[in-house]
């Protein structure tokens, strides 16, 4: 290449970059002011935070720019968090640090990887949960009312904050949420309908004089040092709300990296991306801002653009800095009710809405879960709501996995057994049977199998054959001990056919074979026929 297609690379590198973190920096600006105030953080912080963490994680993440902030789910996480720590801001900034400090880890285990083996129902019933929160939760601001902590106390106080509701504040709130919704996607794609409604709103609330909530102050000196809680009981306390927060943090930011790789057809290292989100949320919470992770709708808006380089998560912070020294004393304007707007739009676009188009035709497994996730998101517990979920929809696998796995028995007739039988005095007892253990044999469907062992009572000589190759687990080794257990005791001699080495050193290790004695374990099916027949003829 020479001098010249160099330069001209390099150019067409950096314009790309610059004009991803304009695009990128026009969306950031009013979704940190609004998770700022909606978190109980602050403006200042929510748009700060957004500085130092996209700078940080970005600098430091994988090559491909991803533009990071706090998001929907983040922001309903933390304030949450504030909530239940009874909106103690060093609490909160500590549960930040420890969960910062947990992404940290996360990115020396191969957890990072285990992300895409959640269920789609879960992912889906969480973003839908945390869109209807975010929606509920902005009604009571977009009506010129005091924001409230919870979706079941804004639900009830509904009817009370309708009889005594802002009209000016409902007024520009409504107008914000006719420009947000109704902007065409052309004039959306230069020029985001929410900083149309965050200006315009603002400068027609200004130049009306109308008497309503607003940010009223903004702080653009740099984040002063916070002294984290390092009290060891504090720590213990803070815990389960930083895992959540970690939870929340490591995934968004996964699946931001997901959507960037099919994008760039390129892949990401998702050790690198967590570790870099982690010290970039770590430097967030000890300047008292707020974390965030991998925003996904900043990140496309920025590689649409041809960010291609970090220099785009330099540009957008950079850019974000100018707007705040320059321009604090309007956003210091700027109406609650317009930020509730602005949310409500973001709380839509969360909304799984392909799936609901196709709801009527998802598995009936798919629906519980979704709707399990959903409810408990709404209504009572995030990260509860994602861990039932996804409990749920391992034991409807398990289940159906397990529906599979079934008994196939075959009675051995032939000549030779027949007269042997038949000097028996025809007795049944002394009957050779095969029973082959079909599918999977694990904890979903040893209960079943279980059972259905008790139909096989009354044979002399009893031969299960596992052919699958799949390992045994703990439950399944344990039911198949029942099993012989159950049989022995009804004088049943048990052999078994195990065409797996692996599975046999199991059985070995766990000290079955010699349960039932080394001298009954076969390779092959015809092998325990003979051993069978032969055991009868010497009982004859």
């Amino acid at each position: 290449m020479d001098f010249v297609s160099y330069i001209k690379t390099k150019i067409k590198i950096f314009t790309g970059d610059f004009f991803g973190g304009i695009s990128s920096a026009i969306i950031t600006l009013p979704q940190a002011l609004a998770f700022g105030v909606a978190t109980g953080f602050g403006a200042g912080a929510g748009l700060w935070g957004a500085i130092i963490l996209c700078f940080v994680a970005g600098m430091l993440g994988p090559k491909v720019s991803l533009i990071s902030g706090a998001t929907g789910p983040v922001a309903i996480v933390i304030a949450s968090t504030m909530l239940a720590l009874n909106n103690n801001i060093s609490a909160a900034v500590t549960t930040m640090l420890i969960a910062a400090l947990l992404q940290l880890f996360a990115s020396l285990t191969n957890l990072p990887s285990m992300v895409k083996y959640v269920p789609y129902p879960v992912i889906s019933g969480f973003m839908n949960g945390v869109g209807i929160i975010i929606i509920i939760l902005q009604l009571n601001p977009l009506l010129g009312h005091k924001t409230l902590p919870s979706t079941i106390s804004t639900i009830t106080s509904l009817h009370d904050t309708i009889h005594s509701l802002n009209h000016s504040a409902m007024f520009i709130g409504i107008i914000a949420l006719i420009i947000v919704f109704l902007i065409p996607k052309t004039l959306n794609k230069f020029i985001p309908s929410q900083i149309i409604a965050l200006i315009f709103c603002t400068w027609l609330s200004v130049k009306m004089g109308l008497n309503i909530d607003r940010i009223s102050e903004i702080s653009a000196a740099f984040p002063a040092f916070v002294r984290p809680d390092l009290n060891i009981e504090h720590i213990v306390k803070y815990l389960p709300y930083a895992f959540t927060l970690a939870v929340v943090f490591s995934a968004e930011s996964m699946m931001t990296g997901l959507v960037s790789d099919s994008l760039t057809k390129s892949r990401h290292n998702p050790k690198r991306l967590l570790a870099a989100q982690g010290i970039g949320n770590a430097v967030c919470a000890i300047t008292g801002t707020l974390g965030g992770s991998a925003a996904t709708m900043r990140s496309v808006a920025a590689l649409n653009a041809g960010a291609t380089t970090k220099m785009c998560a330099v540009i957008n912070p950079l850019l974000l800095i100018i707007l705040l020294f320059k321009f604090s004393g309007f956003v210091a304007q700027i109406p609650l009710a317009v930020l509730a707007a602005i949310l409500i739009k973001i709380g839509y676009d969360i909304i799984d809405v392909k799936l609901l188009k196709v709801l009527k035709y998802a598995p009936k497994d798919d629906l519980y879960v979704l709707i399990l996730v959903f409810v408990l998101t709404v209504f009572y517990n995030l990260i509860f709501a994602v861990g039932a979920g996804i409990t749920l929809a391992a034991l409807l696998y398990a289940k159906r996995v397990a529906d599979k796995a079934h008994l196939v028995e075959k009675t051995v007739y032939d000549e030779e057994t027949m007269n042997i039988e038949k000097t028996l005095e025809s007795d049944y007892h002394h009957k050779i049977r095969v029973v082959h253990i079909s599918g999977q044999f694990f904890f979903g469907s040893a209960t079943q199998l279980i059972s259905k062992f008790e139909d096989m009572l009354g044979t002399k000589y009893l031969i299960i054959n596992y052919e699958s190759d799949e390992l045994l687990d703990i439950s399944a080794i344990f039911a198949l001990e029942d099993i012989i257990l159950r049989l022995q005791s009804q004088e049943i001699d048990i052999i078994l056919v195990i065409k797996n080495d692996e599975v046999l050193k199991q059985l070995n290790d766990h000290g079955i074979s010699k349960q039932i004695g080394n001298e009954k374990v076969f390779y092959t099916e015809m092998k325990a026929i003979e051993h069978a027949k032969k055991q009868i003829k010497l009982s004859d």
